[in-house]
């Protein structure tokens, strides 16, 4: 079985799988895995997964990963290259130097890591949107956001591949190959980066040290990605019940909730609403079961909405106005977002529909005034009048924004809400559709839920 592969002595002429083979390489990495628990694809959510042989207690380490096993830029037998060389491979991604050194250690029948690679032999099969056709996602995955995400994603990978990791890969011939190292497994390595990398929490300097002057603003640049062996085979759910912990010898895995066994131990991406969970990792939860789930209202619909009824040139000058400060208040904002608890992204929304709903004379003392007059709303203030609790006492003028917004947002899916809600509740009828028409319809169905629910609170 797969969970004593790590004890396996077999003959020279015996074959082993893939799991066994890499089971065995964390052995002799250093990787140390509890009696506990196992590495399956039986029995899990997905391809491979972690299950408990026994019960689990909080706090009990399910293994230990030693950092000379984690795979980036820094352990891969190019590494100095890429550290020479590292000004000519900058990009907004900062992920060419990981992806050219999955592009040589995936491609090398003698790498180190191949063990820990071959367990993926088509990365196609992580089925992230961007393997989709373009006709598949912009049918099934209408209004969701992800068809604009996915284009996008296309558009910068050709573009870095291009203009960055090419001219590098042809520029070291005895260690990549264009023929070899296409645009086409390069974009496959993205989804596998996407989809498995971990990226280390920041560390918190102490602020006594930091120089105050001209950079003290300065955001630092994030934590490069990385490639976790064996953390990267736990599923994720927005309950979980495992968690990584970064240390500066070792990465470990901690049971954070009690795990009974049998049960499957997850890992959590995140707080990740069901469209971030497809469009990166190429799956969604089942809904409703996704606590974290969100839905977007596009600030364009805001504006939309706020235009509708206008006659006259005057008001529509004034609104013209509004907006062009409401640009300026929150600025690149393309989107409100809801949870299912109530407004996330509630300070720019409560700036917007408060210069919005302005009277002509209102917003002229807006202006003259630099600002507000009157004493603004803290925080949490804010926070409560656009949660699910505070929704129904906002003034009307501003539910009856907010309600012609969203109505304009449902548009977007499409007029499939009879369909969509007969599916999900019928597990016969929904077992019949393919993977990727469920998963569409999780984010479909779970962000329109939402939507549906504000209107409920909010009126007509």
């Amino acid at each position: 079985m797969a969970t004593e592969a790590k004890l396996l002595k077999l003959d020279d002429s015996s074959e082993i799988t893939p799991l066994e083979d890499f089971l065995q390489w964390c052995n002799k990495v250093g990787l140390v895995l509890s009696s506990k628990v196992y590495v399956s694809k039986e029995g899990t959510v997905a391809e491979y997964g972690m299950l408990a042989k026994d019960n689990i207690e909080l706090g009990e380490v399910l293994f230990t990963i030693p950092r000379s096993a984690l795979l980036h830029q820094g352990t891969t037998k190019v590494s100095a290259l890429l550290e020479k060389e590292k000004s000519t491979l900058e990009s907004s991604s900062g992920w060419v130097p990981l992806l050219l050194a999955l592009l040589y250690e995936y491609t090398s029948s003698q790498s180190h890591w191949r063990p820990y690679l071959s367990l993926w032999t088509d990365f196609k099969t992580l089925d992230h949107p961007m393997f989709w056709s373009k006709e598949e996602r912009d049918k099934l995955l209408r209004g969701t956001g992800i068809p604009k995400a996915v284009d996008t994603d296309l558009a910068n990978i050709r573009k870095e591949y291009t203009d960055v990791a090419l001219p590098f890969i042809n520029k070291h011939p005895d260690l990549w190959n264009p023929s070899t190292h296409t645009l086409e497994l390069y974009t496959q390595l993205v989804a596998f980066v996407m989809a498995y990398s971990f990226q280390e929490p920041q560390a918190e300097e102490d602020e006594e040290d930091e120089d105050d002057d001209d950079d003290e603003d300065e955001e630092k640049a994030p934590n490069p990605p990385m490639m976790v062996p064996m953390a990267d085979m736990l599923n994720h759910v927005s309950q979980h019940n495992a968690n990584l912990e970064f240390t500066p010898d070792c990465l470990k895995m901690v049971c954070v909730r009690h795990i009974r066994k049998g049960e499957e131990v997850f890992n959590t991406y995140g707080e990740m609403a069901n469209w971030q969970l497809l469009h990166m990792y190429g799956f969604s939860e089942p809904y409703p079961s996704n606590s974290n789930d969100t839905a977007d209202i596009p600030i364009t619909d805001l504006y939309e909405a706020s235009k509708q009824g206008i006659q006259s040139d005057l008001d529509r000058q004034l609104i013209e106005e509004q907006w062009e400060m409401v640009h300026e208040l929150i600025q690149e904002k393309e989107a409100f977002v809801f949870g299912k608890h109530g407004c996330l992204t509630d300070t720019e929304l409560h700036t917007a529909l408060k210069v919005l709903c302005l009277s002509k004379q209102e917003f002229s003392e807006f202006i003259e005034n630099e600002g507000w007059e009157e004493v603004d709303e803290d925080d949490e203030a804010i926070s409560f009048s656009l949660s699910n609790d505070g929704l129904p006492e906002l003034k009307a003028a501003w539910k009856s924004l907010i309600h012609k917004t969203i109505l304009l947002t449902l548009k977007s899916y499409g007029d499939d809400e009879d369909r969509d809600r007969a599916l999900i509740e019928d597990q016969a009828a929904l077992s019949k559709l393919s993977s990727r028409q469920q998963k569409a319809l999780q984010v479909r169905f779970g962000q329109k839920s939402i939507l549906y629910k504000l209107l409920e609170l909010i009126g007509s």
